[in-house]
């Protein structure tokens, strides 16, 4: 068959989050809310005709067909064509869909039966419609996430649920002013973001707005908290292997192996963190700035064994 599907739309959250729908060679599919398109999302931020896919031979197309709220594709809104590759994630209403090659059991499947699951899907998830948006950051990491959020200009709370704890950050159309880790308002709303930044498993979900007071709102831009935050995973990744886990004990041996004079004012600190806490995710949480900065202190204490792991 000519029109054998060799890529999907995965939709990977929202109402319609697990769904499949085959983009079959040679065809053009309309995407909005009205009932007789050929991909039907029934939710209020879909306009009645939102956005049309076009596949040939060669190429995946798409483009906004005029909706209320805009088409984005990997965060950037798109205004005329833009050319879909695998992986690509576009952003229609509250879904997040992603480009996907299909199976075998998934090329045979006909774009009304792909309808029907996809229905059937939303009926599933009707109880959580106040709180539609979700999913896991193993498919959209959080950069990627908070990109569409910001140029979607999305308010709400994103709640984050990982090993590393729950994470919460505020946004106000697209603009985070806020951001915590189980609920410890001692640790800074930017270290809090870059912290999370690094979580690379868990579950999200943007839940209502909600406005909280807080002492002082983070004035950088959405971009530039991911910039820096992005510049600081890739830094923490080069040292990562030589600290121990988080939970892990530190300690200081006796003797010392040098001076306390020779050491740095910020070396000193964290010297004096190991001390007073005793473990890494402690010593992490009272440094005074970044994680990036602290790991990149305490590698060179254990380096020069003025720190040891017990």
């Amino acid at each position: 068959m000519t029109d054998r599907p060799r890529f999907a739309l995965r939709f990977i959250s929202g109402k319609y989050q697990g769904g499949e729908f085959p983009l079959r060679v040679n065809r053009e599919i309309i995407i909005g809310r009205s009932s007789d398109l050929d991909m039907v999302l029934v939710e209020d931020m879909v306009s009645r005709r939102h956005a049309k896919i076009t596949t040939t031979d060669a190429d995946i197309l798409i483009q906004d067909v005029g909706s209320t709220n805009g088409t984005f594709v990997n965060g950037e809104k798109i205004t005329g064509r833009a050319r879909l590759t695998e992986g690509d994630r576009i952003l229609v209403g509250t879904s997040i869909i992603k480009v996907v090659q299909v199976n075998d059991q998934a090329a045979a499947t006909t774009e009304a039966e792909a309808r029907r699951k996809l229905e059937a899907g939303a009926a599933r998830h009707s109880s959580t419609a106040g709180r539609p948006m979700s999913g896991v950051i193993e498919e959209i990491p959080l950069p990627d996430l908070l990109q569409l959020l910001s140029t979607s200009r999305k308010s709400g709370v994103l709640s984050i649920g990982s090993s590393g704890g729950v994470g919460k950050i505020y946004l106000r159309k697209g603009q985070i002013y806020f951001a915590a880790i189980n609920d410890d308002f001692a640790l800074s709303p930017q270290k809090a973001i870059y912290r999370m930044l690094t979580w690379q498993t868990g579950t999200f979900e943007l839940e209502p707005s909600v406005e909280i007071q807080v002492m002082e709102e983070i004035q950088e831009s959405t971009e530039a908290l991911l910039m820096e935050g992005v510049r600081q995973l890739d830094e923490i990744n080069n040292v990562a292997h030589l600290l121990p886990p988080p939970g892990s004990p530190l300690a200081v041996p006796t003797p010392l192996a040098g001076r306390l004079r020779d050491l740095t004012p910020a070396e000193l600190d964290t010297f004096q963190l190991v001390l007073d806490h005793g473990q890494l995710q402690k010593v992490l949480d009272h440094y005074p700035g970044t994680d990036l900065d602290c790991a990149n202190t305490l590698v060179g204490l254990i380096k020069r064994e003025f720190v040891v792991v017990p």
